[in-house]
């Protein structure tokens, strides 16, 4: 990671331990919210970032994870055998999801990602005896963690932004481990990754598999959290936020998904003033942001960057051809 980049993620987690204490239960909930969100769009931008594969349909993780725990925690079990299985699930079936990626590219495998997305819809709203359909699963229990209860707002915070900051901390080590490499190589040049030994097909699933895993233990909280589950958030419209969100922070960038989620959580509340307009409002940011910064918020100081370089080599030529005319 880039110096600049650990100095300003240093900033956020000093920002996001202090935050808490200056804000109300409504204000906690929301930032415990942004973090959940933090969480699955860091296995997304895996994806979607680094292994440069088009899925629209992780929301559908996010699901799992959060029934999975949901029933677990009503079977009796506890949340920390509960998230681990949710985790270990949701791996297996983005093994599976992630087959059609070996086949199809680009467009495709996003209308396949979101095909995937509405079939398991269907299956949170019509499989009642499992699920609850439309009434849901209510009276989630919170954890404790060594004998400390996680029932306060705030406890549970701390508990959330404690396991936000671990797999940052995993993703970062895969990031920086052949792994990473390897993602980055399929996203850049498949054919040439290839030529060079990258075992495509084991790294597209390798990539939606632990992308998958983090959108279950984001379920996981998510569930614990609300403390009540139904089908409406896990839904197509939920996918393309998440992307949204990589999109927005910039994929392939590591501290994208704090950026985008902030804003794929936090504006609408910004925008409370606009009523029902604020979906329009929200829309046109978004354009804009995809028009004016294609790669990102976080691509702003590369720009400035490249900018600079150019201009500094558009005068390294000027004077040269300067002094080429007076020689």
């Amino acid at each position: 990671m880039k110096k600049q980049n650990l100095i300003f993620a240093a900033i956020l987690v000093m920002i996001a331990i202090v935050a808490p204490h200056f804000l109300k239960n409504y204000g906690i909930y929301l930032l415990s919210y942004w973090l959940i969100y933090v969480m699955a769009t860091m296995g997304l931008n895996l994806i979607v970032g680094y292994a440069g594969q088009k899925a629209l349909g992780h929301a559908a993780f996010l699901g799992i994870g959060a029934y999975t725990t949901a029933l677990l925690l009503k079977a009796g079990f506890s949340f920390w055998l509960a998230m681990p299985a949710a985790a270990v699930l949701c791996f297996a079936v983005g093994l599976l999801v992630g087959f059609p990626a070996l086949r199809v590219q680009m467009v495709y495998l996003a209308f396949a990602t979101l095909g995937f997305n509405e079939v398991m819809s269907l299956v949170f709203r019509n499989e009642e005896w499992l699920t609850g359909g439309t009434f849901g699963i209510s009276n989630i229990a919170r954890p404790g963690f060594f004998g400390i209860s996680m029932d306060s707002g705030i406890a549970y915070y701390y508990l959330v932004l404690a396991f936000t900051l671990l797999l940052f901390s995993v993703l970062w080590g895969i990031l920086k481990s052949p792994w990473g490499k390897a993602f980055t190589a399929l996203r850049d040049n498949p054919i040439r990754a290839e030529s060079l030994g990258v075992n495509i097909q084991r790294y597209t699933l390798l990539a939606f598999a632990i992308g998958s895993a983090f959108a279950g233990i984001a379920g996981a909280f998510f569930a614990s959290l609300v403390q009540f589950i139904e089908p409406s958030p896990f839904n197509a419209q939920i996918s393309i936020m998440m992307y949204l969100m990589v999109v927005i922070g910039g994929p392939g960038y590591l501290l994208g998904p704090l950026v985008g989620a902030a804003i794929g959580v936090l504006a609408p509340e910004w925008l409370r003033f606009a009523e029902g307009w604020y979906l329009v409002v929200f829309g046109g940011l978004v354009i804009a942001l995809m028009v004016w910064l294609p790669n990102g918020l976080l691509s702003i100081p590369d720009l400035i960057r490249d900018k600079r370089q150019s201009r500094a080599a558009s005068a390294a030529r000027t004077l040269a051809a300067r002094k080429g005319a007076t020689a």
